[in-house]
């Protein structure tokens, strides 16, 4: 069994208003809590890092399988919307909804087209991220396939 490692470090000097520093590997960033829950807003936060993992997961994913099925991928994007849900002072991350917008070459056949709407959604449930988060946080696919 193979084994990675990553590792953060993370810097707060002060109290909830207060902003911090973390570091992983080329991730290098300032954190705080987003202004939307009255926070100051600078840099990044624990929303938009779970949103961004999920989302980069799953389009690193994706794209693996369409060079694995050697699909002629002409052009691929996505767009993800992390929702949090705040319900009694609770806030729970509620749901990620991804827009992928993929498309073929002109050559495409109809069977490559056809395997490429089933890698779509493949992908998410191959995701490591997806995986994690899996039974806390619902995951929806609107994709755009040309």
């Amino acid at each position: 069994m193979a084994e990675h490692h990553f590792h953060l470090k993370a810097s707060w000097p002060g109290g909830r208003n207060s902003s911090g520093y973390i570091e992983a590997g080329n991730l290098k960033t300032k954190i705080s809590i987003p202004p939307e829950m009255d926070g100051p807003g600078i840099g990044t936060n624990p929303d938009e890092m779970l949103l961004g993992a999920a989302a980069t997961c799953y389009i690193i994913t994706l794209a693996a399988m369409i060079e694995r099925a050697k699909l002629p991928l002409e052009n691929m994007c996505l767009d993800s919307e992390g929702i949090v849900d705040v319900t009694g002072g609770v806030f729970t991350y509620k749901k990620i909804i991804h827009r992928p917008q993929v498309t073929l070459k002109e050559e495409a056949t109809e069977e490559q087209k056809s395997q490429l709407k089933k890698l779509v959604e493949k992908a998410e449930k191959s995701c490591m991220i997806s995986r994690a988060i899996q039974g806390n946080v619902e995951i929806k696919l609107k994709a755009y396939i040309r």
